[in-house]
């Protein structure tokens, strides 16, 4: 499955069933994080390679992934050997549908400190107007912070299309930031990743989904983010 199968029929979302141990809890000390997606999350290798940089910086021991996924459908072969591959990405699902639906069950069987998200592609496929996407994103945070009220979140811009018109996905972007700049707080920041600006659609294999080389700009530019809420999150717990 990856991202077109949005178009074949949305109503089959409420009951596809979600893989990996779902009454799993995550009872351990490490920091708990959470990759939220669809395809773009689930059959790439960007995570991967930001675990790379986790475990470069020596915090491999100090953190996990979370989510009711394991697998790496793409064999990725990042640096890391045993990299963790637990995430939270649904190949063809809705930010409207996760929303609605599906993260506050994830969230409560996989709490998380740490959510990063690349979500709308396919709402976007699916004509879903960019109010109604900007919506299902403050309801995805409103249920992470009831969740954990101290939750730290990253936004991702959406990365361009090769295909079809951009158009839905460039005004998603456009509303991204100050979106994010009225729902941030100080216990529950977000941060805005952009992976979209100098993203070549050269870089997407199949005009969707990231290849290669795709994956290492993902990984370049979520990755310093997501150390730096590591960096802050453990020194407060060290404090």
């Amino acid at each position: 499955m990856h991202v077109f199968k949005a178009l074949v029929a949305s109503a089959a979302f409420t009951g596809l069933a979600l893989a990996g141990p779902l009454t799993l809890r995550q009872t351990d000390s490490k920091l708990k994080i959470m990759p939220l997606g669809d395809s773009i999350t689930e059959i790439t290798c960007w995570r991967a390679f930001v675990w790379d940089q986790i475990a470069e910086t020596g915090y491999a021991d100090k953190v996990r992934y979370v989510g009711s996924q394991n697998s790496n459908p793409q064999n990725c072969k990042p640096k890391t050997a045993n990299w963790d591959e637990h995430h939270e990405g649904h190949s063809g699902w809705l930010a409207i549908d996760i929303a609605n639906r599906y993260l506050e069950t994830w969230l409560k069987n996989t709490p998380a400190d740490i959510v990063m998200f690349m979500l709308g592609t396919n709402d976007v496929f699916q004509g879903h107007s960019t109010d109604d996407i900007i919506a299902a994103y403050t309801k995805m945070v409103n249920i992470m912070r009831a969740s954990n009220p101290k939750m730290k979140i990253i936004v991702d811009l959406v990365i361009p299309l090769g295909v079809g018109s951009s158009s839905g996905i460039t005004a998603l972007n456009a509303r991204i930031p100050d979106w994010a700049k009225n729902l941030n707080s100080t216990d529950s920041p977000i941060v805005i990743v952009d992976c979209n600006t100098g993203f070549p659609t050269s870089d997407l294999r199949d005009g969707v989904h990231p290849n290669i080389a795709g994956d290492q700009i993902l990984a370049s530019r979520i990755g310093p983010a997501l150390l730096n809420y590591i960096n802050e999150s453990l020194a407060a717990t060290a404090a």
